[in-house]
Parts: C-alpha cells; sequence; structure tokens
C-alpha cells in the first residue's frame, strides 16, 4: 500500500500541535495510531485510517511524522499508547466488552463505549485488575453498599467502595459477560469470560456465590499472552532443575505439584510438560481450564455439566495410546485411582493435589483411598510450592540480624547472612516495600528407603525425616531467599511459618 504523498512526514500550513488520539478500535483496525506528532502505521494499514489521521492534523495545522512498523511493534505501540495516563478508577472512562466485540474476535477492555454507566464501571473495574496484574477480582455486595478488591502478589487491595453503585445491575452485567443464569440468584454459578486488552489474550473464571446481601463474584484472571517462564526464573536452584529433568525423563509413574491455590502449580507443571515434550512422545492434558496453548501437545477442557470430569478424561486419554498424561487437578478418589492405574500401565502422569507440602502429598493421598502398595508403586516425585513476594530494589533497607535469628539460620543448616533486607516503601512499590514474587520449592524424589517407608505406612514426621534435609524444606527454602536479600524474613514466616 502507498502512503499518502509518500513522504516520511506530512506537513501542514502551521507548526506541530496536539492531536487527538484516535478512537482505540479505529486505530486497531485500520492500523493506524497517532501518538502526539507521529503516526504509526502498521503492515496492514489502510486509506482510510491514513485519511483520517491527515484530517485530524489538518484541522489544527500540526506536522506528522509518520514510523513504519512490524506487527509486533504495533501491537506493542497500540498497548503503550492507549494504556499511557488512564487510570482506570477514573470515572469518565468508559470500556465495553461485549456489545462492540464482533463475532469472530474477543471483546477489548481499550475500546471505547457509550454505554450505561453500569457497563462502564465494570470494565473500569476489569481494566484495572487487568493493568495492576492482579490474580484474582472480589466483587463484593453487603449493607453499606459494594466493594471490589484484586488480589496483587498474594494480597487483597481495595480499589472501589461505594454506596450508591445499584449492586443487582452490575452483579448481572457480570453474569451475562460469563453465560450465567442472572434469573437464578440462590444457587452458585461458574463461567467464564474471554477478553482481550490491546492484544492481550485474558480468561477469566467467574465463580457467584448468593449472601445476605446479593450475590458474591470472584472473578480468577489469567494473562495467556504472559507465557510460560524458564524454570531458573521460577526461583529454582541448579539442583532443583536438574531433578525435575531427571523427573521428566521418567517413562512411568505419578509426579505431583502441591500447594495452596494460586501458588504456581499449573506453571510448575507446564515446565514439567515442556520439558518432557519430545517428537517421539505422544503428551496429552485433561485441564479445568486450558491455562497456556503448548504446541505439540494434545490439551482437552472438563465440563462437569456433561460428565466431562477429571476421572472420565482421563479414563478416555488412556484409549489415545499417550506416553505423558497431564490431569489438572487429583480431587478424588476416583481420579486418584485411575491416575495410579495408569503410572502402574507405563504412563508418565504430571497432576496437582492439595496438601500442605511434599510429604503432606502422601497422606492427602491417603485420605483420597489409595492403599499404601499403590502409593509405594507408583509415585515418583512430588514438588510442594509457595510464592513469597520479592522486596522492592529501590527501597530495602538492612539490618542486624537478631539472636533468635541467627539460631534460626543455624538450626536449619543456613549460612547466617550478614545483614537481613527489610521492605519500606517508595513511589515505585508503593507502600508495601514489595514488587512481583518469587517461588520456594521443596522437593522429594521417592527412592528405596522412602518408598519402603510409604509401603509400611510411616506416618509424615517418619517420612520427612527420611526424604528431607532441614534446608530443603519449604521454610529452609525461604530461609535460602532470605539470606540472598530476594525477600524478608517476615514475609517467609507469613507464608510458611517456622514449621521445623
Amino acid at each position: 500500500m502507498t502512503l499518502p504523498k509518500a513522504e516520511t512526514t506530512l506537513r501542514s500550513q502551521a507548526g506541530s500541535a496536539s492531536i487527538d488520539r484516535l478512537p482505540f478500535a479505529f486505530a486497531r483496525d485500520q492500523q493506524v495510531i497517532l501518538d502526539g506528532t507521529q503516526l504509526i502505521v502498521g503492515p496492514s494499514a489502510t486509506d482510510m485510517g491514513l485519511r483520517e489521521a491527515q484530517r485530524r492534523a489538518s484541522g489544527i495545522g500540526a506536522a506528522l511524522t509518520v514510523l513504519d512498523s512490524t506487527e509486533t511493534d504495533f501491537t506493542a505501540a497500540l498497548n503503550r499508547v492507549y494504556q499511557a495516563g488512564s487510570d482506570a478508577s477514573d470515572t469518565g472512562l468508559s470500556f465495553d466488552l461485549a456489545e462492540t466485540a464482533g463475532p469472530n474476535r474477543q471483546p477489548d477492555l481499550l475500546e471505547d463505549s457509550s454505554d450505561a454507566p453500569v457497563i462502564q464501571l465494570v470494565n473500569q473495574l476489569l481494566r484495572r485488575a487487568v493493568s495492576s496484574g492482579a490474580s484474582d477480582l472480589h466483587i463484593e455486595p453487603y449493607e453499606g453498599g459494594l466493594r471490589a478488591r484484586m488480589r496483587v502478589d498474594g494480597f487483597l487491595q481495595k480499589i472501589m467502595d461505594r454506596n450508591d453503585v445499584p449492586v443487582r445491575r452490575v452483579v448481572s452485567r457480570l453474569k451475562v459477560m460469563a453465560g450465567l443464569d442472572i434469573a437464578e440468584t440462590r444457587l452458585p454459578q461458574d463461567g467464564r469470560i474471554p477478553l482481550s486488552m490491546g492484544g492481550r489474550m485474558i480468561d477469566t473464571r467467574v465463580s457467584s456465590l448468593p449472601g445476605n446481601y446479593g450475590e458474591r463474584i470472584v472473578l480468577r484472571i489469567l494473562d495467556r499472552s504472559a507465557g510460560l517462564m524458564e524454570l531458573t526464573d521460577l526461583g529454582l536452584s541448579d539442583r532443583q532443575v536438574a531433578l525435575l529433568e531427571r523427573m521428566s525423563a521418567l517413562p512411568n509413574g505419578i509426579i505431583l505439584a502441591t500447594g495452596p491455590t494460586g501458588a504456581g502449580k499449573t506453571t510448575t507443571l507446564y515446565s514439567l510438560l515442556k520439558l518432557a515434550n519430545r517428537d517421539e512422545r505422544n503428551i496429552v492434558t485433561v485441564e479445568d481450564p486450558i491455562e497456556y496453548d503448548l504446541p505439540g501437545i494434545s490439551q482437552s477442557q472438563i465440563n462437569a455439566d456433561i460428565g466431562m470430569t477429571f476421572a472420565n478424561g482421563l479414563r478416555a486419554t488412556l484409549r489415545q495410546d499417550p506416553d505423558v498424561i497431564l490431569v489438572g487437578e487429583i480431587r478424588d478418589a476416583e481420579t486418584g485411582s485411575v491416575a495410579a492405574q495408569a503410572a502402574l500401565t507405563g504412563h508418565l502422569v504430571f497432576s496437582s493435589l492439595h496438601a500442605n507440602g511434599s510429604v503432606g502429598a502422601v497422606v492427602r493421598l491417603r485420605d483420597l483411598g489409595l492403599d499404601d502398595f499403590l502409593i509405594a508403586a507408583t509415585l515418583r516425585g512430588v514438588v510442594a510450592q509457595r510464592l513469597l513476594r520479592r522486596l522492592c530494589s529501590e527501597c530495602t533497607a538492612p539490618r542486624a540480624l537478631t539472636t533468635s535469628e541467627t539460631a534460626l539460620f543455624t538450626r536449619h543448616g543456613i549460612d547466617v547472612p550478614a545483614h537481613l533486607n527489610e521492605p519500606v516503601g517508595c513511589d515505585t512499590c508503593g507502600p508495601s516495600g514489595y514488587l512481583g514474587r518469587v517461588g520456594i520449592f521443596e522437593m522429594i524424589e521417592v527412592g528405596e528407603a522412602l518408598r519402603g517407608a510409604i509401603d509400611a505406612g510411616a506416618n509424615e514426621t517418619q517420612m520427612r525425616a527420611l526424604a528431607l534435609k532441614e534446608s530443603e524444606t519449604l521454610f529452609g527454602q525461604g530461609l535460602e531467599q532470605v539470606a540472598a536479600g530476594h525477600t524478608s524474613l517476615s514475609e517467609t514466616l507469613r507464608v510458611v511459618g517456622d514449621v521445623a
């Protein structure tokens, strides 16, 4: 396509001036962005878009510098220009999600909307949560009105508390977007809202729960465009990376990731799948939901409403000639039994389990009804993990250790650091003093000694003594991060506690 006048600079009668931005949807679809006096042109820019940019520049006598860009650079510029300087708490903002979306694309959080204030409010809250990197958004009706909170780095932050909001209309709006039954207010419901924000694909899982003052809505936010992190970026040591590589190469057995909701279990399992993914292996997953698209891997979505449960999905995958199977979660005796049978018949099974620690996974499997001999025969390894808030690099303050803190490091076999870092708070991180998170991991590989203890019905204390050194426990790994200056001792105690 030929640019107007074929020059790199378009000039009008007067000097440069500030030009109003094009509407987001127009800029995205026509592949043109007005950024001050720059015209950023995408590879598929249209004549209509260029003419409109020229018209706006000519209207105020401005000079436009035309910048050609690749598709990747154009998307990055689109995000930068339309997110810059626009606080989602600004009541003047209005973003539509569903009504302006065509049938073949996801609604975009940056699109303009002139719809009802309720729609604008809901979209502002969603956009604020996505922009802040929140993992969850809570919409909570109470006697005095409506409160909204978002979870960032594991902590809930209040972003709205108003008494003039039509609670039922806000809740109904979210339920409509998630495809839920707005007439049913007595029973919990689950759904999802696929979104995009400036080209970033966002998936949200929606849960409604009836309460005294209306239905409470919680949205779990997943940024699909973030991609998977490398193992070394997760906070794993070289020894732990080598152990994961060894476990992912096993021909059969069960490998579990344990921890509370939001601890990063799925990310660890996906990283294991990447290690196990080779051309000679057939890998099949059964997930709820499918969080990342993995090239070369067959992924299936759970749908309990029509009978596609984890157990039934796992049985179906066994007829697909798999070498490696990922089951999103072992949450009942049936799924655990099928997973164990799959491991016994020569398959490598990855799954997650809600347990407090690595050895605690054995206790949890017993609680689900699996026999000790079956656990001993199939379990190959367990990864327990937590996420600690990382100290802001701009504002940490060192302090001396107390006698009891020195003894804590000594008792766990970790070199005592010269000082401890404490959070302060600054413009970069806000008042918290933390920015981002780092993972800590407790890993066990089931060898002969531990296998015999499991088969003999040993309790958790006995198995822990066989499987882990003090420095290898979750608390010991947290102290390693404290000694390295990555987090504070108070944060480690808050998340893990001194359980040794």
